[in-house]
């Protein structure tokens, strides 16, 4: 049968003849073969990611990612073809695996950032999500064709970007009331000074002007005496008027400035009261940054060993699986060519009397010709080295396949090898700070210590320098 695959589709074959299976647009399909149909087009699947940062603050990352198979690469297109062709696109298992794969690698990354970091560098967060997955879905021959990451959103219970909005609005709001209070009083000021310097000039321009007036009325009417008394009585009454003026004028000029460096003490105490507490707020979330980050560094560590060990246990029974059905598969077929082999082998028997003679000369023949061409080929070999018998000798052995045999008897000889592995934990005294908490984490180093050096010793028979310390040797 001859079967053709549409344009988003391709052919996957296996049976008699191939070894493994066998991927084609368009391909003649023999008996004793199996064929079957997969579509390549890219799915589409939409999560909200549950993730925690280094705080322990929880959050939401709604995220959409178009995920397929890859086409430009065909040892892709194997690892699609066994592991996920099988599977329905928008099944529930394969929607699961997908979803673990990018839950896991985003709760590990979120795990290691704090929310600042998270949320400054949402591109970089998602850049490294996304290698991430990638790196997981290779081993399924799936590609990520585009992926989408929103912005984070509060878990109901835990409002922390809506804290922190109304918190940098409260805070701008209370600025500008300091600003427009600041602004208000320079300007009260500012006018209060205007008008004093008003009235003091006009006193001081009616004094001179009286007095001028006052001196030429003296020496033009003389015997106006009566006037001239008037007058400075008059003069003396402006003058007193004026010095009280001038004086009262003092009086509020200490005043406002008095008032304008009280306002200034104040704002300036109150900035420096305001930063000593934003200071010792940073300095606490600091320190307990620093404890949660180490805390999910261990437990982030723990939880990718894990997935990692179960990972690897089902890609060995998967291998286990496979294996058992072809070494099936191939005894089915043993049988069928054994019963070929035993039919024909009446029928060569008889031929071989005959063509015993006709084989012996003609396999003399052969000998001959043969010895005559390996000769004339070593002979063009060593004319084409040179001469050179170990660069000769080298390229007989590659090419005989001499490399290769070395390789695996030395694979065969290590085969199975059962190393011994040892795992300790030193215990550690958690919540205390100060010196007496890192008295006891380089107490818990060198307790650990002792059963390195034995591991090392029952592994490799080597024991720790002396100026180290003296190691009981157990003999055996």
């Amino acid at each position: 049968m001859y079967r053709v695959a549409s344009a988003s589709e391709y052919l996957v074959i296996t049976g008699s003849g191939i070894d493994d299976i066998k991927i084609a647009k368009k391909a003649w399909v023999f008996p004793g073969q199996t064929y079957a149909k997969f579509d390549i087009t890219p799915v589409n699947y939409s999560f909200d990611v549950q993730a925690m940062s280094a705080e322990k603050l929880p959050f939401i990352l709604p995220a959409v990612f178009t995920i397929g198979p890859r086409s430009d690469d065909n040892e892709s297109l194997h690892k699609y073809a066994k592991l996920i062709s099988p599977l329905d696109k928008q099944s529930h298992h394969l929607n699961e695996l997908v979803m673990g794969i990018i839950e896991g690698e985003t709760r590990v990354l979120a795990a290691s950032m704090t929310m600042d970091e998270i949320f400054k560098g949402t591109k970089d967060f998602k850049k490294e999500v996304f290698e991430k997955v990638q790196w997981e879905l290779n081993q399924f021959g799936l590609w990520i064709y585009n992926a989408n990451v929103k912005q984070l959103v509060d878990v109901p219970g835990h409002e922390y970007f809506s804290y922190l909005g109304q918190k940098i609005q409260q805070e701008a709001a209370n600025q500008a009331k300091i600003d427009v209070s600041e602004a208000k009083m320079k300007g009260e000021i500012g006018a209060k000074l205007r008008d004093g310097q008003t009235l003091q000039n006009a006193a001081k321009i009616d004094a001179e002007t009286k007095i001028i007036a006052t001196q030429r009325q003296g020496q033009g009417k003389k015997e106006e005496v009566k006037v001239l008394t008037e007058v400075k009585v008059f003069e003396n009454q402006k003058e007193a008027e004026v010095a009280e003026a001038n004086a009262e004028l003092a009086m509020k000029k200490a005043k406002w400035a008095k008032e304008s460096q009280v306002a200034e003490v104040e704002a300036n105490k109150a900035v420096a009261l305001r930063e000593a507490e934003l200071q010792k707020e940073v300095e606490i979330l600091n320190a307990l940054t620093r404890t949660e980050k180490l805390k999910a560094e261990f437990l982030s560590k723990a939880s990718v060993e894990y997935e990692t060990k179960v990972q690897e246990a089902n890609w060995e029974l998967y291998k286990k699986k496979k294996a058992a059905e072809a070494i099936l598969y191939e005894k089915e077929k043993e049988a069928d060519a054994q019963k070929a082999i035993a039919e024909a082998t009446l029928y060569s028997r008889q031929q071989v009397a005959d063509g015993e003679l006709y084989a012996k000369q003609k396999e003399a023949e052969g000998l001959v010709a043969l010895a005559q061409a390996q000769g004339t080929y070593i002979r063009t070999l060593l004319g084409a080295f040179g001469g050179n018998y170990a660069a000769l000798r080298d390229y007989l052995m590659i090419t005989g396949g001499m490399y290769q045999e070395i390789a695996k008897i030395n694979g065969e000889a290590v085969k199975g090898l059962q190393p011994k592995i040892s795992i300790w934990t030193g215990a550690s005294g958690g919540g205390e700070g100060g010196d007496g908490g890192l008295l006891k984490e380089v107490a818990g180093v060198y307790k650990m210590l002792p059963p390195l050096f034995e591991t090392v010793h029952e592994q490799t028979g080597m024991l720790p320098p002396t100026w180290m310390g003296k190691m009981n040797v157990k003999e055996s």
